[in-house]
């Protein structure tokens, strides 16, 4: 399921397969986080560099590299790739289906390679 999310929802671009992975509202705001961060990053990989499975529960080690082509944060695009940016996500699993995620991102080095200054408002 965690690597059909970064392989056909994020590097395909197809959302549907959301419906088909995900469950209830973690399907709907998966969709939500996704669809804007592909039109902000067109060209948005996520790499999976680890991936452990134990109960319900699957951790994903992504390395994610994308170019600003559209807004982000409020931020217009700046033209400039980010590379190998690290993301961990805990998934929770139940019915065969991803119900949850928690993850941490490092957006400090993603917005520092794409020369934004997070003090500006």
């Amino acid at each position: 399921m965690v690597r059909r999310l970064a392989r056909e929802a994020v590097g395909r671009h197809n959302l549907e397969v959301l419906n088909e992975i995900a469950a209830g509202d973690f399907a709907q705001a998966a969709k939500r986080w996704v669809e804007p961060f592909q039109s902000a990053f067109p060209d948005f990989e996520m790499e999976i560099a680890d991936l452990i499975a134990e109960g319900d529960k699957v951790v994903a080690h992504f390395r994610c590299s994308g170019t600003h082509r559209g807004q982000w944060l409020g931020v217009p695009a700046t033209g400039r790739r980010f590379e190998q940016i690290n993301e961990i996500y805990i998934f929770e699993v139940r019915g065969g289906k991803l119900i949850s995620a928690l993850g941490v991102e490092d957006n400090l080095t993603r917005i520092r390679q794409l020369g934004i200054n997070p003090t500006e408002p």
